[in-house]
């Protein structure tokens, strides 16, 4: 075996070890397998690298939670690394086999070299054996290995239909799916089951709805069905129970609007297979919440960041039916107040069933001032600040939790006779553009030099900047609807103009911004990204007359110079979005306001006083 300077070694036939037993059931299965990780390199927040025995390699990825291995320094490039739990996917169009490394330690650092395991009497002129016996080491040019998928052809055909058939049916854990893997079974209980949501679009009328799945290492991935598959599986798909799934498809996740921690999304079609395992018990698990209080919720208004709540109710309204814009459909509503022991209250907004049941429920207790705890509530900007309830929304009443019991406590000994606010109250819509104007203020500079801000979630200053640049020939605004301030799309000549918010074609539409700007303060500059609201703001005209201006020989070139090098303040947002693979700090403006000078004088002097 090929040695390191501490007698640690790869095991013999690696390769082959794995390409055997490409899905081992569990870690204490498998023999002590050793291999040296050659042409390590980053993809995105994973590394991959090739898998050798000395004699045959294999593509190799390890998972993301084993970054940090390689970032500490600890698995090396030409190291020896142990393998202690994987799973061997096919990418059919390639004819590929690809390792997806779960579990791993680091042998041993960079042995120097890339080295080929050959038998001693068949030693080469010009190839320096090793102290090990029956390992040569020789260059990385000279070192041929055969392909993966030949290995597992030759091994596979040599099997006998019963082993060849156990490959087949092994169960595969969440975390070694992707998109290019062709068959694969899957073991998974239902964490989360949403509603079934009707939708109408351009290309016709349907129905969706989507679960959450949980394995045994408790990896979760969201499932969607459409129309008659989820109609076939609605009612099959029960909460808490088990089942084997396979022939599914994968696509990579879209981060902005997933409910689970996962790269990848399943979708089932009709030829999907799901059963259910009847040995395994029902089990419900306890919803899990991370209750956000409710004098913190500012900060998360009109963002894309869910939050959960818990608090005291304080009044509940009778339900009534509003239409709903999409599909013209008839939806419940129930409006609640709840509190905490911030002593501030909250609007929240319960839909569909929530709205009838769980509201009823609320309506019926009244009296009793029960808690509720809420999960995936949205953050938005009515009075200031108001929650809404999605169809995923889970509403526990009077829940048996450490902070519930602790709410009524407080409640019961001195909250029912607090003087309780709104948490809206006082705090202008973020359209006035003045909102927390003197609070978090921070330099250009402070965010640019700290390119972790806004990591995990948003995250919130104050600047005072001038702007210094607009690029003029940049895209400065879209075609939006009058009735819903969403995107249309063109018919064609003389053919209106299509809104897929309304499902209405309209004559007419309205230009709303969405551009770029630069600004500068003594520290330094940054581009910030303006909306339809704050861009009229400092322009000081809509889209639709700046785009009449571009008619004017130099009318358009001189709106925009006269917004140069005046001071504004600019509330802002910081967020870490991933481009090409590449993560940048994105500063959004959620409100602008004009220099006060009165209160940025106080501001000033307040700043003065603290440094004495």
């Amino acid at each position: 075996m090929a040695e390191d300077s501490n007698g640690r070694m790869v095991t013999p036939d690696a390769i082959s070890l794995i390409l055997a037993n490409p899905c081992p059931d569990s870690s204490t299965d498998l023999p002590e397998i050793i291999v040296q990780a050659v042409d390590l390199k980053p993809t995105g927040s994973k590394y991959m690298f090739s898998a050798s025995d000395g004699k045959v390699k294999v593509k190799a990825l390890l998972q993301s939670s084993l970054s940090s291995e390689v970032i500490s320094g600890k698995i090396q490039n030409l190291g020896l690394v142990r393998v202690l739990d994987y799973t061997l996917n096919d990418i059919p169009s390639k004819n590929e086999k690809y390792l997806i490394v779960s579990k791993c330690e680091a042998v041993s650092p960079s042995l120097g070299e890339e080295y080929a395991a050959v038998k001693a009497e068949k030693q080469e002129p010009g190839v320096k054996k090793s102290e090990a016996s029956s390992i040569l080491l020789k260059p990385k040019q000279e070192f041929v290995s055969k392909s993966a998928a030949q290995i597992v052809h030759e091994q596979h055909g040599n099997m006998a239909p019963s082993a060849r058939l156990a490959m087949t049916r092994r169960i595969h854990p969440l975390v070694s799916l992707n998109p290019y893997q062709g068959n694969w079974t899957i073991k998974v209980r239902v964490t989360g089951k949403g509603n079934m949501r009707s939708y109408k679009n351009a290309r016709g009328e349907g129905c969706v709805f989507n679960v959450e799945l949980t394995d045994e290492d408790g990896t979760q991935i969201q499932a969607t069905m459409f129309n008659e598959v989820a109609r076939k599986f609605f009612d099959h798909f029960q909460l808490g129970k088990v089942y084997h799934i396979s022939r599914g498809t994968l696509k990579v996740a879209n981060k902005q609007f997933r409910t689970v921690q996962n790269d990848y999304e399943m979708t089932l079609n009709e030829n999907s297979v799901v059963e259910e395992v009847p040995s395994e018990a029902t089990f419900i698990p306890e919803t899990k919440f991370n209750f956000v209080p409710i004098d913190e919720l500012g900060p998360y208004v009109n963002g894309r960041e869910l939050v959960d709540v818990i608090g005291v109710v304080q009044s509940v309204s009778p339900i009534i039916s509003i239409r709903r814009k999409s599909n013209n459909e008839m939806i419940p509503k129930r409006e609640i107040t709840i509190a905490d022991s911030t002593k501030k209250s909250v609007l929240v907004t319960l839909w569909g069933d929530l709205a009838t049941n769980t509201g009823q429920e609320l309506l019926d207790k009244a009296t009793e001032f029960p808690i509720v705890a809420i999960n995936s509530l949205k953050v938005g900007d009515f009075q200031g600040v108001s929650l809404s309830a999605l169809s995923k929304s889970v509403v526990a009443v009077n829940p048996d939790t450490p902070e519930a019991q602790n709410l009524r406590t407080w409640y019961d000994s001195e909250g029912r006779d607090t003087s309780l606010s709104p948490v809206g109250s006082g705090r202008p819509s973020i359209k006035s553009g003045c909102q927390s104007m003197y609070s978090d203020r921070v330099s250009l500079g402070y965010i640019l030099s700290n390119p972790s801000l806004g990591e995990g979630k948003a995250e919130f200053f104050t600047v005072k900047a001038c702007i210094n640049y607009i690029k003029p020939d940049q895209t400065m605004w879209y075609r939006a609807c009058k009735t819903c301030n969403k995107k249309v799309v063109t018919q064609g000549i003389d053919s209106g103009y299509w809104c897929e918010g309304c499902q209405k074609n309209e004559q007419e539409c309205s230009l709303r911004y969405i551009m770029v700007v630069k600004v500068a303060d003594s520290t330094g500059e940054a581009f910030l990204s303006l909306f339809n609201d704050e861009a009229e703001n400092i322009i000081g005209c809509s889209a639709d007359e700046l785009d009449e201006l571009k008619s004017q020989e130099d009318g358009f070139q001189m709106k925009l110079k006269e917004v140069m090098w005046i001071p504004h303040i600019f509330r802002v947002s910081v967020a870490i979005h991933e481009y090409n693979n590449e993560r940048r700090q994105r500063i959004t403006v959620k409100s602008v306001a004009s220099i006060d000078f009165a209160a940025e004088s106080k501001f000033m002097l307040e700043d003065l006083l603290k440094l004495k």
